[in-house]
């Protein structure tokens, strides 16, 4: 196997504007297989704008995007079909049933019925949400429907799962919780994750981490080297130095 082809996310020279405004500027970063990087930036960096770019909901014009070896712009369905995501909105339907919104989801996959419901009480049970499969969204508590996103995001068994600030506005044992099921599937499953957030505490110190700040990537690599190259004690004051910031400017941006 050959290094591209063990890219599970190549992206290389991106950028994307909104009129004047420059959201990303010449942005590159890949992802191995079975790989969990985290992309981390304040509000207003360019992670989501990064993630419409993969996604295709915006087109790149300028650089390309691969997902496990598919330009999205060239093949985007056979790069589609390789993509989970789970992005920062809400995107269940409140008054629909768990498994409703999954198999619906399912289906759009093309995955016939009876199977669609297989796959769907099979991810349910491994978010240790099946018993609540026929209840309606609305009764489930914010961490309960980010797990049941995570499980959506899986049902087509892509081998790439980008999550959009996945734990915002949740508690800690509920953070905890997502955070540890999705390292699990990169060590059990082998799923390459992109993981972008603003809280610096949820990246490991043997985590892969690009800095994205202003549209810009700052840095790239193993968050313990990036804090050693910065002569840094922790990865807020490495990030605070890349940046530019002190702690209050970066605690102001990031609230």
């Amino acid at each position: 196997m050959n290094a591209a082809n063990s890219l599970a996310l190549d992206i290389k020279n991106v950028s994307h504007s909104y009129g004047q405004r420059q959201a990303l500027d010449n942005v590159s970063l890949s992802i191995e297989q079975g790989e969990f990087c985290g992309l981390l930036g304040l509000n207003g960096a360019g992670k989501t704008t990064l993630f419409s770019l993969i996604t295709r909901l915006f087109d790149n014009s300028s650089g390309h995007v691969m997902v496990m070896g598919h330009d999205v712009r060239r093949f985007p369905k056979q790069a589609m079909e390789q993509l989970g995501v789970v992005f920062q909105s809400r995107t269940l339907d409140p008054e629909l049933s768990v498994l409703q919104n999954l198999t619906y989801h399912a289906s759009l996959h093309g995955m016939p019925g009876r199977f669609a419901r297989e796959r769907a009480m099979q991810e349910l049970g491994r978010v240790a949400l099946s018993d609540r499969a026929h209840e309606k969204v609305r009764s489930l508590s914010g961490g309960q429907m980010r797990r049941i996103e995570i499980a959506r995001a899986l049902l087509h068994q892509p081998n790439l799962l980008l999550l959009d600030e996945p734990t915002v506005g949740l508690d800690v044992g509920a953070r905890r919780d997502i955070i540890s099921h999705v390292r699990r599937l990169v060590d059990e499953d082998g799923l390459a994750v992109l993981w972008a957030t603003h809280l610096m505490e949820e990246i490991a110190q043997d985590d892969r981490v690009v800095v994205l700040h202003e549209g810009n990537v700052l840095a790239s690599g193993l968050c313990r080297q990036i804090v050693a190259d910065n002569s840094a004690d922790d990865l807020k004051a490495a990030f605070n130095s890349l940046a530019g910031l002190n702690q209050s400017s970066a605690e102001n941006e990031a609230a």
